[in-house]
Formats: C-alpha cells, sequence, structure tokens
C-alpha cells in the first residue's frame, strides 16, 4: 500500500484514478506549517533557528495521512514541481516525523509538470529524495520576509501611528508606484504643433501625410511650439505644386512570442480578458487540477508557475501538426522554433505554460469549462500554438511627398502583410501604446515623380502626456525587468498591498493611498539601501542561487542580518535577537519629531503641491502664521499647524481630500436658507468639508445641533453654491410617487453611497449628483432594473444562483454562489458565507468555498444545523431584507478585515505581516 500526497482534493482525486488499487492519495490543503506571526519564530542568535507552527486545518491533513501510512509502507510526495511545492513536501515529511509514524517506511518525492495519466505515470516511475536545496531556498525567502517584516513593523508603529506592516518585497513595488505618482505629479505639460495634408494621386486616391521638414530643415517634435508658428507654417506650405520625392520599400519580418510564464500569462490576461493577477492564476489552477472529459479527469494546461520559455518536443511536434491541419503546411516553419528565457536566472527551467494536448482545441472542450476558464485556456492554447508557426512577412513602404521649391516635405508610412504567418491566430498585446507606435495601413501605389494634389494642410495641437500609472499588467514586467519576486509571488505582492490599503485600483491603474505615502517615506528615509531595486534583486538572486546549490542559505541569512539588524561590530557577535535589532533601530532613528520631519521634506511635493496664486502651500490658512506639516496622533497621521497649541488647525491627511487643494480657515457664508432665513455655511471639520444650516441652539443637554451635510466625493469647495448646499441639506428628498405602487421614492446619501429607497428596497445610484438632481421617470426605470435583477427581494425561496461550486464532501449537498442583494455570496444547506476577499465569483474554487462555510459556522458558535432556525426566520417575506443584508460585502469586508488583523505578540506587541 502507498500513500501519495499532493496539495489540492480535486488533484487527489484525479491521481488517484490514475494510479489505481493500492494507492491512497490525500491532500494536505497547502502548507501544513509556517512561522506563527509572534516574537521569536526566527532566532537570529542561534544560527536562524526556525519555530514552525502546524495550522488548524495543516493538523486535520497531518492526521489524515498519519492515520493512511499504518497500512502502508510506502509515502510519496508529489506536491508541485517548484520551491513551494519542495518546502510543502518537507514540511509534510516534518511533521509525520514528529508523530513517529514514518519509521520503516520508504519515503520518495515524484514531480510532473501536467496532471494527466501519462505524465502522472512517468513521474512515478522516475521517484527521487527532498531537494534540500530547493527547500532551504524557499526557508531562506520566508526568514527574510519575516525578519524585515518584525524589525521594522515595530519601530512603523512607535513612530507612525495607525501605520501598517513593512514587507521586503511588496515595499518595493509600492516604492515603484509612489515615484510613478511623483513623476506624473512632477510633470508640466509641454504644448506643440504637428501639420498634416491630404494628398489625391493621380489614380484619384487619397492619402494623409505628415510634415517632417519645413524650408530644408528636419522638424524636431517641439519646434512648431504654438498656434502662431502652426498657422504661419500652413500659411508656407498652402496652394504648393507637389510630387512624391521618394519610395522607400523594405522587407521586414515579426516573429511570435514564446509561450507564456506566470508573468506574461498575468500580463496578457490583464490586457486582454481583464482578468487581475490573482484571478488569472486561480483560474490557471483549475485549469492545471483538470476536468471531466470522456469519463476521466485530466489537467489541461502544464504547470502555471514558471519562468521558463521552452515546451516538451513531444508538445512542439503535436503544435506543429495541429498548425498543419488547421493552417495548411505553409504555416508550419522548417525548423521548429527553440526559445531560451531573456531573464537572468530563471528558476528551475520549467517548461512554459502550454495545453496538456493541443488537439484538445478551445472549441473542443467549451462544453466543459465555464466561460472565464475557457477565455483563458483559449488565451493560452493560441500563444502556445503561434509561437510555433511561421513568421509574419511585412512590406513597410516609406513616402516622401515635397514641393518643386523644397518648402516643406510632407511623409507617410504603411505596413503592407505579405504574408501573415502566426498573426493569422495571435497578436500579442501592449500596456501603454503612444501616437509614436503606430504603423500605418496599406497605402496606394506611387511612384518617384508623380504629381499630388494638396488639398488642405491642417495643423493640430498636442500637449506632452505624463507617464502612465501601472497597471497590474505593467507593474508585474517591470517587477521581472528588475528581477523582483518570482513566479508563484507576482499575485501575492499585489494583493498585500491592495489588502493594506496602501493603494488603490482607479480605472485599473496603481494609486498610492495616504498609508502608502507614509510607508514608502519611512522606508525609503531610513532603509534606502534596502529597499533599492538593485538591493532585492540581489537577493532574489541569491535564493537562486541557494537552489542551485551555490550558496549556503544560513550564510546568506547572516550577512543580510549583519547589516540590517544595525550590528556594531565592536560588540564582537554576528547576530542579534529580533527585539535587539529593533530597541536598536528604533534608537538610531532619533525622536517620532525628526522622523516626521524627514518624512515632510521626501512628501512635500505631494501632501503640499504649489499653489495657483503663488502662495505658501505649507502656509496656516487659519493663523497665517505657521507652517502645515504631517503629524501623527493616536489614530493616525494628520495635517496640522506648527503652532500648536496656539493654533489648533488640523484637515485630514488626504492630499485636497477629494475636494480641492483650498483650505477654509472658518466659516465661509453662502447665503440664507429661503424657507428659515437661516444662514447656511460652508466649514471644515475633522473629517472634511461640510455645510451648515443655522447655528446651535439651547445649552447643556438641551443643546440642539443644526442640520450638516458632508460634501460627497468628487465634489470640491469651488463647485459649493448655495443652489447645491440647500439640494444636500435636503436629503433624502423625496423624488416623487411610484406609478404602481403609490409609495413615495426617496433619494439620498447613505453609508454605501447615494441611494433610491422603495417600498423598503434600496437602489443604488452611480455618484452623489445623481441623488441629486434624479427625477420621477429615471428613478422608476432604475428600480425596475434593480428589481429585475434582485428577481424580487422579498422572495427569498427564488434566489438567484449564479454557479455552482460543487458539491460538499461532508454531506454532498450543493456549495451554490448566490446573487444576493448586497453582492455575491456563498449557500451552503442553510449556512450562508461571504466570498473570500479578493476572489471574483468565478474564481472562487471548491477549497476556498468550504473553508469559508466552516468559517461562518464557527464565528457564531453555531454550527451548521444550530444556523438553521436562523435561515428559517430568514426565508420568511418580512425578514429577507436584514437577514440578506447579513451575507453581504459590508459585513464580509468587516469580518475579513477582523480576520486579517495582526495577532499580539509577545510583550503586547503587534504581530507584522512579512
Amino acid at each position: 500500500m502507498k500513500v501519495v500526497v499532493v496539495e489540492s482534493p480535486a488533484k487527489a482525486k484525479t491521481i488517484e484514478k490514475y494510479l489505481g488499487p493500492g494507492h491512497t492519495v490525500l491532500a494536505s490543503f497547502g502548507h501544513v506549517r509556517d512561522l506563527p506571526a509572534k516574537d521569536g519564530s526566527v532566532e537570529p542568535d542561534k544560527d536562524f533557528e526556525m519555530h514552525y507552527e502546524m495550522s488548524g486545518r495543516g493538523s486535520e491533513s497531518i492526521r489524515a495521512i498519519a492515520g493512511a501510512l499504518k497500512d502502508a509502507d510506502t509515502l510519496i510526495l508529489a506536491t508541485d514541481p517548484d520551491r513551494e511545492g519542495e518546502a510543502i513536501s518537507w514540511h509534510v515529511l516534518e511533521a509525520l516525523n514528529n508523530r513517529k509514524v514514518v519509521k520503516g517506511k520508504t519515503v520518495r518525492r515524484v514531480v510532473f509538470n501536467e496532471i494527466t495519466k501519462s505524465a502522472v505515470l512517468d513521474a512515478m516511475a522516475q521517484p527521487r529524495d527532498i531537494d534540500m536545496d530547493l527547500v532551504n531556498a524557499q526557508q531562506a525567502r520566508r526568514a527574510l520576509d519575516y525578519l524585515v517584516g518584525f524589525t521594522l513593523s515595530p519601530v512603523l508603529w512607535r513612530k507612525l501611528p495607525s501605520a501598517k506592516s513593512a514587507g521586503r518585497v511588496q515595499s518595493v513595488a509600492l516604492r515603484l508606484i509612489c515615484e510613478r505618482e511623483t513623476e506624473i505629479e512632477a510633470f508640466r505639460a509641454r504644448e506643440y504643433w504637428t501639420i498634416g495634408a491630404d494628398f489625391r494621386t493621380p489614380q484619384n486616391q487619397t492619402v494623409t501625410a505628415r510634415l517632417v521638414e519645413l524650408g530644408g530643415k528636419k522638424l524636431d517634435k517641439f519646434d512648431i511650439a504654438n498656434e502662431a508658428a502652426a498657422k504661419a507654417a500652413v500659411a508656407k506650405l498652402q496652394g504648393l505644386d507637389y510630387v512624391v520625392t521618394d519610395v522607400s520599400i523594405k522587407p521586414a519580418k515579426r516573429h511570435p512570442a514564446p509561450p507564456f510564464t506566470t508573468s506574461t500569462l498575468q500580463q496578457e490576461a490583464a490586457r486582454k480578458l481583464g482578468f487581475s493577477a490573482q484571478m488569472t492564476m486561480q483560474i490557471a489552477q483549475r485549469l492545471y487540477e483538470g476536468v471531466t472529459i470522456g469519463g476521466e479527469t485530466t489537467g489541461l494546461i502544464s504547470y502555471m508557475r514558471t519562468d521558463g520559455v521552452s515546451m516538451a518536443d513531444e508538445a512542439i511536434r503535436a503544435a506543429r501538426d495541429v498548425i498543419a491541419e488547421d493552417f495548411g503546411r505553409d504555416a508550419v516553419p522548417e525548423s521548429w522554433r527553440v526559445y531560451k528565457t531573456k531573464q537572468k536566472n530563471a528558476q528551475e527551467a520549467h517548461e512554459a505554460i502550454r495545453p496538456t494536448d493541443f488537439r484538445r482545441r478551445p472549441k473542443a472542450v467549451a462544453r466543459y469549462l465555464d466561460d472565464v476558464q475557457l477565455k483563458l485556456y483559449e488565451l493560452i492554447w493560441v500563444r502556445a500554438l503561434a509561437s510555433q508557426m511561421e513568421s509574419a512577412e511585412l512590406e513597410r513602404t516609406t513616402v516622401d511627398i515635397a514641393d518643386k521649391k523644397n518648402t516643406g516635405t510632407f511623409r507617410v508610412t504603411g505596413t503592407v502583410v505579405l504574408s501573415p504567418g502566426f498573426l493569422k491566430l495571435y497578436e500579442e498585446g501592449v500596456d501603454d501604446k503612444s501616437a509614436d507606435d503606430e504603423e500605418g495601413a496599406r497605402l496606394p501605389k506611387m511612384s518617384v515623380g508623380e504629381a499630388m494634389k494638396e488639398e488642405g494642410v491642417k495643423p493640430e495641437q498636442h500637449f506632452t502626456e505624463p507617464p502612465p500609472r501601472y497597471s497590474e499588467a505593467s507593474l508585474v514586467r517591470k517587477l521581472e525587468e528588475l528581477g523582483i519576486g518570482r513566479p508563484s509571488t507576482y499575485a501575492a505582492i499585489l494583493e498585500v498591498l491592495k489588502a493594506r490599503s496602501y493603494v488603490k485600483l482607479e480605472n485599473k491603474r496603481f494609486q498610492p493611498e495616504d498609508a502608502g505615502w507614509l510607508a514608502y517615506a519611512f522606508l525609503v528615509c531610513f532603509f534606502e539601501q534596502y529597499f533599492a531595486y538593485s538591493f532585492t534583486a540581489g537577493l532574489e538572486e541569491k535564493l537562486d542561487e541557494i537552489a542551485e546549490h551555490k550558496l549556503d542559505w544560513k550564510k546568506v541569512l547572516e550577512d543580510f542580518w549583519q547589516d540590517f539588524s544595525l550590528h556594531d561590530p565592536k560588540e564582537g557577535t554576528t547576530a542579534v535577537s529580533v527585539k535587539d535589532a529593533v530597541t536598536r533601530i528604533d534608537e538610531k532613528m532619533g525622536r517620532r519629531g525628526e522622523v516626521l520631519d524627514a518624512i515632510n521634506a521626501l512628501l512635500e511635493h505631494h501632501f503640499f503641491p504649489a499653489r495657483a496664486d503663488g502662495k505658501d502651500p505649507r502656509l496656516c490658512p487659519a493663523c497665517n502664521k505657521g507652517q502645515l506639516a504631517i503629524k501623527a496622533g493616536r489614530t493616525g497621521a494628520f495635517i496640522g499647524c506648527s503652532d500648536y497649541p496656539e493654533c489648533s488647525y488640523t484637515r485630514p491627511l488626504s492630499a485636497g481630500n477629494g475636494h480641492g487643494d483650498i483650505a477654509i480657515s472658518g466659516p465661509q457664508e453662502l447665503g440664507a436658507d429661503p424657507a428659515t432665513g437661516q444662514m447656511i455655511t460652508l466649514r471644515q471639520g475633522p473629517f472634511g468639508p461640510y455645510v451648515q444650516l443655522g447655528e446651535a441652539e439651547g445649552e447643556g443637554k438641551a443643546k440642539t445641533k443644526p442640520k450638516r451635510a458632508s460634501l460627497p466625493k468628487g465634489v470640491t469647495i469651488e463647485d459649493v453654491t448655495l443652489e447645491m448646499a440647500l439640494k444636500l441639506l435636503a436629503l433624502p428628498r423625496v423624488v416623487g410617487l411610484h406609478p404602481d405602487t403609490g409609495k413615495e421614492i426617496l433619494a439620498g446619501l447613505g453609508r454605501f453611497g447615494p441611494y433610491l429607497l422603495h417600498d423598503g428596497a434600496y437602489t443604488k445610484l452611480k455618484d452623489a449628483m445623481e441623488a441629486l438632481e434624479i427625477g420621477i421617470n429615471h428613478a422608476v426605470q432604475k428600480i425596475a432594473e434593480a428589481d429585475a435583477r434582485r428577481k424580487g427581494p422579498r422572495q427569498r425561496a427564488q434566489l438567484t444562483v449564479l454557479r455552482e461550486v460543487g458539491k460538499h464532501p461532508d454531506d454532498d449537498e450543493p456549495i451554490q454562489v448566490i446573487d444576493g442583494r448586497y453582492g455575491p455570496y456563498l449557500k451552503h444547506g442553510a449556512t450562508n458565507a461571504p466570498l473570500p476577499k479578493g476572489v471574483e465569483t468565478d474564481a472562487v474554487t471548491m477549497q476556498q468555498a468550504i473553508e469559508a462555510i466552516a468559517a461562518r459556522a464557527k464565528k457564531g458558535g453555531k454550527g451548521k444545523k444550530k444556523a438553521a432556525p436562523k435561515a428559517k426566520k430568514a426565508a420568511a417575506p418580512k425578514k429577507a431584507p436584514a437577514a440578506e443584508k447579513a451575507e453581504a460585502k459590508p459585513k464580509a469586508k468587516k469580518a475579513s478585515a477582523k480576520k486579517a488583523a495582526p495577532k499580539k505578540a509577545a510583550g503586547g506587541k503587534k504581530a507584522a505581516a512579512a
């Protein structure tokens, strides 16, 4: 009897079918042990001893594996074929050794790059021992992340109260985002003009060309700098006799891109499918683990965490056969293409991501996959197939058109595809394509000396643009270019930045949040060398060298820690504890005020941008004497006056607060309320500007508060008029009576944004201005659309099932994704649970669903059976909205935030996320 261990239940079921009788295949459910989030998990002063702790799920998995081993003679560890997979196998073995159940058993390690019957059986025939170099490379990475996080985070908390933790690699990614934002803020647009002209050929065809020479001088980008210069140029160029002076035709070839690596798959899925990096990896995991086709479960793609670009010989042969069948023999190059990675240290030289069988065309497997799975599979299939197709043959044509007196020369370029080759199937996307990158289309035939009739010379104004913010795709590409991170880490890096609220995604582009700016400034001011791109990339190279048996992992940790812990060589030791390192760093950095001075200097451009009126942007608007600066308080950072306590002016940290850059030093009168005659004023509060009707009246407990309304997001102080203030103070307002029910429709601004309320049901509005302006007809239409989506907000029996995740292994009852009133949620019997944070509806896996259901049942101290009465109560029509609200996203966010909060460490210190 042989016990085989893999990571996931889906993988276990598939492999058990392949191996047949005599094999028990069990899942570890990922890592079974990890470093606990507390002080002392890594001890540098004890030769970097690491103290691992079993997870709750890990303990259950090890119990099951240990039980199965009692009747077995062999343990086969078959986790993923990368460092992370090797480490999981080692942790499983260590946990089993601690239980003393492995003695006398044969222990072997097998790896396979795809979950197909032939690949699994071949791997079983070629077992090996656990590769401790790969394990130690992963241990070194984990230790480095822990040491950085648990050393810097306590200092960060003390110097900047309410700040988040500081991670090793994530902080470098944050630095990239913040420095790009700094470039954008410093950018000043520059005006320039281009001159175009339409010409008609003797064959009566029209071409549009651009001016490249004027008066015999080649034009640079900014030579025509303003409208006057452009008009002067147009006046010179109109009405002249033009001829073709040069025709240049150059043949060119475009070669296909190699098959996907992890990073290029994430980039292309973001560009073409709009998937986040995390969603891409979740879907790819399901394709790797496989689907049931013809009664047999088989993986559809090879392993998806790789930076290799080569494919196995058998896969290339299969691809060439399919190309010949689908596109003809002419589309197959004479010799197959061999790709080599450009990355300096490609990890473990795995194959690229490819289909396990090229004959499984996307159309053939479409009925076995959901929409998102099919889209990603098709992307992987076409990219891998195109990589072995013929190059595209092009013809680039450039035509110069000038007047006979050489006053001006116009140029037009075009590209003709003579043979499309791989372009028949696939063309790689780009992140930020500029107008200068565009290639012209097919041009009409033109010959030197031909007369060209000018039909209009047109000037066009342009302005230079700032560098674009990073998207998920371009940030992953930049990290890869710098040698930072590895295939298994890209998605996690991006998710950590979002989870810590260091950055936000606005129009699919990263923008730093206030917390991100502070963390970036803190690290750059005081630990710049450890968060330099070259330093982080150098550590990645050392981790690769550990995996390749070129470096000792403890020596790498020692070299890093000796400098990082600010060790004093006179003390005669090369290692200090994390606690001592925290104390030394804290003392060396000085007082909180000195730290804030350095941060103020670095972030001045962001929080105190230059004013249009030329006044000092840091001058306090209340006292006109003190200087504004970032300050730290118990509840977080804020901007306050340097003359405190004489001047108590404060405002939130956010640059402009979304309401413009002008601060309000005192109440500003907008006008009298026509109904009451009371004055309406615009004021500055601790949470931003607001409008107020009248003043407080009475004394003590009898004192009445005046009516107030905060400015909605996107409304600037300059936008606020008396009319707008009256509308804000009137919210919630009656829009009108619904023609069908005769009941009132209210519009208002609530905790979760602008809304309509009708008959107890809420309908979301797109923005605050819509709540102020919406009329009865539009409101009725919005409510009807929302009712159609809800399919009856009070009919809980008629739930809209968005997706069937599968059957729960404990009771065979279905787990479904339900369309709730406040967003999708998971349903299993009487238990409802929020989707895991950051996981899309279509991407949630069975394992994630099981864990979310279990966590929900455990949270209230109620098991599934005890939760049933509550579910029945929720099914009653009158309770439906409230019950569904409890299952909705707002609660889910609160719960996941609570779950993610760091544990308290020994001595009352918070734990730092590595």
